[in-house]
Order: structure tokens, then C-alpha cells, then sequence
């Protein structure tokens, strides 16, 4: 859970509205797994062929974070056998120690990095641990889905009781109430208007938190039995995770209060930025109590668990994927799992230079982005592009046309005025956003009056251009997956999509694109074009060339999986039958 100065409970505030939206829109990724019994990319390409990018958009998007998420696990490693040694965490008790530059300068081997922080060389035990920690995600994730299940068990089961062990202690520690005041109360709504982004950055976090954008539901849902309810799964998932994040927080505060209250500053004098929070902040405060070192040592290993178990999740998506490819029929998982650890390795080597932390910290920045894009992807090939043939035959081109582009023009238009421009555009942002959408709306009523649908008055016409693709969704939907509210999709269609094209707007004028952290443009800015370039090629190239992804097996369409449910229920219905009447004979 990241901490920024001045934000705390603020950011919470606006994370908690976006977790209500978020859940929502992680559903997409639930449902249409366990429904289609495939990954991301066999999912979309049922829907539609021309969405194979968009699933193979969210699988870079994972694999990119799985990229320089490995290697900071490997810096976990590196700091938890780092306790073993000499023991450095020793020297917090010299008001001079500073746990953050230690683990920057020493574990990181950020030391020799030269003066415009270009690396200079690889840091040869970050190689080892971070092959250590590859090795563990295919151990993970080569056996298979149960087995993953009994590992996840215990990297998500005691780092939960380490959590409240940590929390209790922390929560008793001197200067620990000034932390928690600061979590709960000590909040300035200014942020939210002074530095727009926040609402963006929020969207993100929630994202990542819950693996949205990264297949992973998918993948997992695709291993669920298909009449799971899937709903009330999700909801589960989602109120967990928001839980166990927001008792996180009381940790956290509570060991940035103590910092505080030990250096004799204010808190907001502490750097607990997300880097230094967790290499310095809390290991510093745990060292200070009787036996802190074996409290720093279950601190990191708390860390590495918690990582391990979200990087085989990342990988798996991945995988999932991979063998479902044609490329890949027949062939041992183990293989597949492997290929991909092997990948992972040799571009992580990126991350285990001396500049490595520069390097992560580009990337983690420009996957924002990239979360974004590929949830706009999702959300468009759910909402609007499902059935999008069917609606073309009962309604004509002209009118759908007009009705997609109408909708997410006025609010690229209106969001360019609000975000790139000053408090002086924001009433022609307004202004754009109703008349544009009215102009496209009107063009919209005229072409279903000169195509004059099937016997269907205007309001009805209206109602199934907005609406039918969606609620032939839900139907087909709910008899496999159980309870599924119309609302749902409406969310997904008409506020979920524009509203993260806005995001994705908001986050790109928010002055850092292109100058984020000041690094120099080569090869870190690069490094974040890069990032965001490749999910969004694989999607128009899906969208213009879909034959390039013929290589990737799309699951049976909705009206196939459809028709096989009915085929099996009368043959379940009809062996009843003969049962009964097989009983009724012997009576």
C-alpha cells in the first residue's frame, strides 16, 4: 500500500470510490473466463475476431509489470539474507543510518551509478536472487492451478498473521497514535483538485490490486467450474482485498508515526515515499524493539511472500494464454512455464543493474497508462463491441457508428479541454461534451428513421441500439455464472469506458509524460514509450490485420457454448426420465 505526503486517508477516500466502479469492471475478467473457459485472448476473440489484441493487450500489460516486479523481489531477497550477514540494520540505532540509502547504495548496488544515473555495470548477487525468485514462480506455477491453490494458502495465509502481528506492534510503539491521526484525519481535499492526477494514479493502484488489466481473473476463472457464482466470488475478492489494505494502512502509519516521534520530526518531514516505506521506514522502526533483527528478517520475508504470490499470478496469465495457442498444443505446461520464467530472467537483468530502481520506477510509472488503455480496450469490446454485428443488421451502420464515435469523441474532446488547457476551458470542456454528443445523438435518430429497423418504433429502436448488445450478455450470462444485474453492464457500457479514457487524458496532461522523475529520455523515458506502444499496437493489429493472431485458438462462441448447455441439459434431463421410470418398473 503506497504512501504519498499530505494524501493518506484523502487518497483513500477517492481509492474507495473507485473500488465500488473497480469491482464492477473486474467482473468482465471473472465472468467471461469461467463462462468461455479460456484466457484473455480466446475470450475476446469469441466475442469478436478482431478483439484478439485486446486479450493479448492485457497479457503484455502483465508481463511488463512481472518484468520489474521479479527483480524487486529479488531485492527482498537480497535484504532478507543481507540480516544474516554483519547485520547492518544494527546501525539504525545511529540517528545517522538511514535504512533507504543502505538498501539503495548496498542491496540495490545503487552506489556506482554515475552522476546523470546512468548504470554502469550489473550487480552480481541481484543476478543470483533474482534467478532465485524466477525459480520459485515456476515452481508456482508449473503443476498446475490445485497446486497453486495449496501454495496460495500459505503466501496469502501467514502474511496475514504476520500483518496483525506487525500492526500490534507497531500500533504500541511511541509516536505511533501521531501515524494513525495522520492516516484517519489529517487529510487536505486541496490535493484532489491541485494535483489532478491523484484520481488517475487511485484508478491504477486499484487495478494492480486487484489484478484488473492483467488477464488474471481471467486466467483463473477459466480454471473455476463454470457454474461457480461468480458474482458473489468476486465480491468476495474485492472486500477482502479492501480490508486487508486499509488495516495495512494502520500498520504503516503507525511505524511512520514512531520514525517520526525517534528522529524528532514531523511526520511530514518523514520520506516514506513507496520505496522507502518499505526498505527503510519499517525495518528501521522494527529494529529499534527487543529482537528487532528477527523482526526486520519476518518483515522481508512477509514482503517476498506477498510478492511471490502476485508474480506467479501475473505469470500465470501468461501462460494461460500461451497453451491456449495452437503454437502450444500438446505441449507440457512445464515447458510453457518455463519458456516464460526464462524470458522473464533474461529481460529482468535490465533491473538488476546498479540503476535498476530508476529503471522500475520509469516503467511502474508508465504502466498507469497502460492499465488504462488496456481496461478502455476491455470495457469497449464488452460494452460496445459485443454483438456489434447483429446490432448493425437491425439497425444499420450509419447509426452504430454514429453512436460509438458520438459517445467517446465528446469526451475526448471535453477531457483535452479540462486537463490540457487552464480553469478557463473547463466550461467549453462542458460546452463540447453536451453539444457534440447531442450532434452525433441527432445524427444517430435521423439514420434509424431512413433505416427503419425491424418493425420497431423509435424509442424502441433508441433503447436496443443502447442497450440490447448488453442485455443479451447478462441472459446468456446468468444461467451459467448465476445472479447477474443488468446495471452491471450499463456501468461497464456507458460510465466505466468514457470515464477511463478521461483517466487515461487526465493522467497524460498531468505534466510528467515524457519528464517523469526527471530522467533523461534515453533509455529511461524511451523505456515508458515503449511500454505503452506495444499493448497498444497488439490491439490495432488485432482490429486491422486480425489474421496475424490466427495462431491463437479463441474459445466456442457465445451461441456454441449456448447451444452445447441446452444439448446437455436435455441429456441430463432425459437420463432423469429414464431413471425414474427404471424405479418405478422395479417398485
Amino acid at each position: 500500500m503506497s504512501y504519498e505526503k499530505n494524501l493518506s486517508l484523502c487518497y483513500c477516500t477517492v481509492f474507495n470510490w473507485y473500488y465500488i466502479f473497480s469491482h464492477l469492471f473486474s467482473l468482465i475478467s471473472k465472468l467471461t473466463g469461467q463462462f468461455y473457459q479460456s484466457g484473455d485472448c480466446g475470450v475476446f476473440m469469441s466475442m469478436n475476431k478482431r478483439l484478439a489484441g485486446t486479450g493479448l493487450a492485457s497479457v503484455s500489460c502483465s508481463f511488463f509489470v512481472t518484468l520489474y516486479y521479479v527483480p524487486l523481489i529479488a531485492w527482498v531477497l537480497n535484504a532478507f539474507f543481507d540480516t544474516f550477514s554483519d547485520y547492518a540494520w544494527d546501525g539504525s540505532q545511529d540517528e545517522k543510518f538511514d535504512g533507504t540509502t543502505y538498501v539503495l547504495d548496498t542491496v540495490i548496488g545503487g552506489s556506482t551509478v554515475t552522476a546523470n544515473g546512468f548504470a554502469t555495470r550489473i550487480a552480481p548477487a541481484n543476478v543470483g536472487y533474482l534467478f532465485l525468485s524466477w525459480v520459485c514462480v515456476y515452481c508456482c506455477i508449473a503443476f498446475g492451478v490445485k497446486v497453486e491453490g495449496y501454495i496460495t494458502y500459505f503466501t496469502m495465509g501467514f502474511p496475514i498473521i504476520l500483518l496483525f502481528m506487525f500492526l500490534i506492534i507497531c500500533a504500541n510503539l511511541p509516536g505511533s497514535s501521531d501515524g494513525i491521526r495522520a492516516y484517519i484525519w489529517e487529510w487536505d481535499l486541496n490535493v484532489l483538485t491541485e494535483r489532478p492526477e491523484v484520481w488517475s494514479t487511485a484508478v491504477s493502484q486499484i487495478f494492480f490490486s486487484i489484478g484488473v488489466t492483467f488477464g488474471i481473473m481471467t486466467a483463473f476463472g477459466s480454471h473455476c467450474d463454470r457454474n461457480a457464482p461468480a458474482v458473489e466470488n468476486s465480491i468476495i475478492i474485492a472486500l477482502l482485498n479492501s480490508f486487508f489494505s486499509f488495516i495495512a494502512g494502520f500498520m504503516v502509519f503507525s511505524a511512520v508515526g514512531a520514525l517520526a516521534t525517534k528522529k524528532g520530526v514531523d511526520i511530514s518531514d518523514v520520506d516514506v515515499g513507496g520505496f522507502s516505506l518499505v526498505f527503510g521506514t519499517v525495518p528501521e522502526v522494527l529494529d529499534g524493539i527487543t529482537g528487532g533483527k528477527h523482526l526486520v528478517r519476518l518483515f522481508f520475508l512477509f514482503l517476498f511472500l506477498l510478492g511471490i504470490d502476485s508474480a506467479f499470478a501475473l505469470t500465470e496469465s501468461a501462460v494461460t494464454v500461451i497453451c491456449d495457442t495452437s503454437y502450444c498444443a500438446g505441449k507440457p505446461r512445464k515447458l510453457v512455464a518455463g519458456g516464460v520464467c526464462f524470458v522473464g530472467f533474461l529481460v529482468g537483468l535490465l533491473y538488476v543493474t546498479d540503476a535498476g530502481l530508476s529503471f522500475l520506477d520509469v516503467v511502474d510509472y508508465y504502466v498507469n497508462f497502460i492499465m488504462m488503455l488496456v481496461g478502455f480496450f476491455e470495457c469497449y469490446a464488452v460494452g460496445w463491441a459485443f454483438d456489434i454485428d447483429k446490432q448493425v443488421a437491425s439497425h444499420g451502420l450509419t447509426a452504430v457508428v454514429l453512436l460509438n464515435t458520438g459517445t467517446f469523441v465528446s469526451v475526448f474532446v471535453a477531457s483535452f479541454l479540462w486537463f490540457a488547457g487552464d480553469e478557463s476551458y473547463v466550461l467549453g470542456g462542458w460546452l463540447a461534451l453536451i453539444f457534440i454528443y447531442l450532434a452525433y445523438f441527432k445524427g444517430v435518430v435521423l439514420s434509424l428513421k431512413d433505416h427503419h429497423g425491424a418493425g420497431m418504433d423509435m424509442k424502441s429502436e433508441l433503447y436496443d441500439l443502447y442497450f440490447g448488445n448488453i442485455t443479451t450478455l447478462c441472459d446468456t450470462l446468468r444461467p451459467v455464472v448465476g445472479f447477474l444485474p443488468l446495471i452491471w453492464a450499463i456501468f461497464i457500457k456507458l460510465i466505466i469506458a468514457p470515464l477511463l479514457l478521461l483517466l487515461f487524458i487526465n493522467l497524460a496532461f498531468s505534466g510528467n509524460f515524457g519528464v517523469y522523475g526527471g530522467y533523461a529520455v534515453m533509455p529511461y523515458q524511451f523505456l515508458g514509450y515503449i511500454s505503452i506502444a506495444i499493448p497498444m499496437l497488439i490491439f490495432l493489429a488485432g482490429v486491422f490485420v486480425p489474421s496475424i493472431y490466427s495462431g491463437f485458438n479463441a474459445a466456442k462462441s457465445m451461441d456454441d457454448i449456448v447451444a452445447n448447455d441446452e444439448k446437455d441439459d436435455e441429456k441430463t434431463e432425459k437420463k432423469l426420465m429414464a431413471d425414474n421410470d427404471t424405479e418405478g418398473e422395479a417398485a
